[in-house]
C-alpha cells in the first residue's frame, strides 16, 4: 500500500471512529433530553395489578407466601387518587379476620398491599424521575444498535459504581457489581430498562451475606408523561444460615378518563 493509500485509509478510520463516538454521545444526550421532557403532568387513569411471591428457607422447612392485589389510579390537576374496589376491601377485611384467628392463614391480598399504595405506584405513573435518579448513580459505558419488540432500538449500557452509593449503603459492602441497560427509540424515548446488582459483604465481623436483585421495566408515553406498563423485580439473599428469594410483578393498564 502506498503512502497516499495509507493516509487515506488512516483518515477513513479516524472519521469512522469519530462517527461512532459522536453516535454514542448522541444516545446519552437523547435519553437525557427525553427524560427531561417526559416529566409532565398529563392526566392519567389506569388499573394496576400486583403479584408477589416470597420464599424463606430451604427444602421442607421453606415457607412461601403469594400475594395479589389491584387498584385503580387517577392523577389529575386535583391530585393523585388510589381507589380500592369494594371487592378488594372485602377481601382485606376477610383476610385480617383470618390472620387474627390463625397466624399461618394465607392472606394474598394483605401480602401484596404494600405494592399498590401511593408511594409504590408513583414510580410507575411518573417513571422519568426514577430512571433519571438511577442513572445519576451510574457511569455511561457503551451504546450499540439493537432491537426491542422486533423494532430497531439503541441499547445504552451503564455501570453502577459503589462510590456513588451512600455511606450507609457502603458500610458493610466488600463486593459490589451492578449494571443498567436502557433501550431507547430513535428520539431517545425509553422503551425498556434492566438493572442488575450483586452485593456481598460482612456485618458485625462474623456475619457474611450476599444479595442479588434484578428489575425489568417496560415503558410507554401518555402525552408528556413517561409511565411503566410493567415492572418486574426479583431478589435473593443469604446470610446467618438463612436463604430467601422473592418476585414482584406489577402491570399497568391504561384507561380512558
Amino acid at each position: 500500500m502506498s503512502s497516499r493509500q495509507q493516509l487515506i485509509a488512516g483518515a477513513g478510520l479516524i472519521c469512522l471512529s469519530t462517527y461512532f463516538n459522536l453516535a454514542h454521545a448522541d444516545g446519552l444526550i437523547d435519553l437525557k433530553a427525553a427524560l427531561a421532557r417526559l416529566q409532565g403532568q398529563t392526566p392519567l387513569k389506569a388499573l394496576v395489578e400486583a403479584k408477589t411471591w416470597n420464599r424463606q428457607g430451604e427444602g421442607k422447612e421453606a415457607e412461601e407466601t403469594h400475594g395479589l392485589a389491584s387498584v385503580s389510579v387517577e392523577e389529575t390537576p386535583r391530585g393523585l387518587q388510589v381507589l380500592y374496589s369494594k371487592d378488594m376491601l372485602a377481601k382485606l377485611e376477610s383476610e385480617e379476620r383470618q390472620k387474627e384467628a390463625d397466624k399461618k392463614a394465607k392472606t394474598p391480598t394483605l401480602s401484596a398491599l404494600n405494592e399498590v399504595n401511593s408511594s409504590s405506584l408513583r414510580p410507575m405513573i411518573s417513571a422519568a424521575g426514577g430512571l433519571s435518579r438511577s442513572l445519576e448513580k451510574a457511569n455511561f459505558k457503551s451504546e450499540k444498535m439493537d432491537a426491542y419488540n422486533g423494532k430497531p432500538a439503541r441499547l445504552l449500557s451503564f455501570d453502577l459504581s459503589m462510590d456513588k452509593l451512600g455511606e450507609k449503603e457502603r458500610k458493610y459492602m466488600k463486593k459490589f457489581d451492578g449494571q443498567i441497560h436502557v433501550w431507547i427509540a430513535s428520539d431517545g424515548t425509553p422503551l425498556a430498562s434492566k438493572t442488575s446488582q450483586v452485593v456481598s459483604g460482612r456485618a458485625f465481623v462474623v456475619i457474611s451475606f450476599e444479595m442479588k436483585s434484578e428489575e425489568e421495566w417496560v415503558y410507554a408515553t401518555v402525552g408528556d408523561r413517561l409511565v411503566a406498563l410493567k415492572k418486574e423485580s426479583k431478589n435473593s439473599g443469604s446470610g446467618m444460615g438463612e436463604k430467601g428469594e422473592g418476585k414482584v410483578t406489577k402491570t399497568l393498564q391504561l384507561q380512558t378518563l
